[in-house]
């Protein structure tokens, strides 16, 4: 079963609901699954029982408005993109709008090219919103917490030049060199400021930087594999299953499905 986006149209209009869903359904082909609310609260309701990626809400509506619908999303976990609509258009409506986060603000009565470019523009923040989030749970929380631990300045210099210089190979000797320590030395301060080996140091950054090219680029396994610089693909692909539990290309598969539209 594909898993389509979702987008929720919420008007106490029942012509303009019928009007913008039908303007929808015809521009999605399918792609995308457009829901209605005649109110708030079923809104609420929908909310609390779908995931919604994008939110097309009128301003004015008994009971709960639309800047009142906006602010009950903090209480809960789902965060679509936000586009208002409304008859007014009068600058504070606007203002609190888009204090609140929302990407686009279109008046009544709305015009059908610019209601689509409006979604458009939506799906692009919402998908760069999620590649954002995926590669932000990429991050190896044990480099994040080992660098606040560096105190030497040797071992600040050496995490420098192993960052940029993942793609090219070295090892413990030629960075100990590099920021002039005995090699037997050097690998016993970097174990004591990193927690870490050199080696499982490096390895860490080289797979970290493979995550991201995985999801962010068109490159081939083999090309990313020399971009981390790890010169044959075979035993980059058999490190990345030991650290991540997936090939790069399950790893790959897996998050960029959650991305494509």
């Amino acid at each position: 079963m594909i898993d389509l986006k979702t987008i929720l149209v919420v008007d106490d209009e029942p012509k303009t609901r019928t009007g913008l869903k039908k303007t929808l359904d015809t521009w999605a082909l399918g792609k995308y699954e457009i829901l209605c609310a005649a109110s708030g609260d079923e809104a609420i309701t929908i909310l609390d029982e779908r995931q919604i990626h994008v939110l097309l809400t009128d301003i004015r509506m008994p009971q709960i408005t639309g800047l009142k619908l906006i602010r009950s999303l903090k209480e809960k976990k789902q965060k679509p993109v936000v586009i208002i609509i409304s008859a007014y258009s009068e600058f504070e409506y606007a203002q609190e709008a888009i204090a609140l986060g929302v990407v686009n603000y279109l008046v009544k009565p709305v015009d059908k090219q610019k209601l689509i470019e409006a979604v458009e523009q939506a799906m692009k923040v919402l998908k760069d919103r999620e590649k954002a989030e995926m590669l932000a749970e990429m991050f190896d929380m044990q480099i994040v917490a080992m660098k606040d631990n560096v105190r030497s300045t040797p071992i600040k210099e050496a995490l420098k030049f192993i960052h940029e210089n993942l793609h090219e190979p070295f090892s413990l000797r030629d960075v100990s060199k590099r920021v002039h320590l005995n090699a037997s030395y050097f690998s016993v301060l970097f174990k004591e400021e990193t927690n870490m080996t050199f080696s499982e140091y490096v390895t860490r950054c080289r797979l970290q930087k493979a995550k991201s090219l995985l999801v962010t680029t068109d490159l081939s396994i083999e090309e990313i594999a020399e971009a981390v610089g790890y010169q044959t693909a075979k035993y980059f692909i058999k490190l990345f299953k030991e650290f991540a539990g997936v090939t790069p290309h399950r790893f790959r598969k897996h998050h960029l499905k959650k991305v494509e539209f």
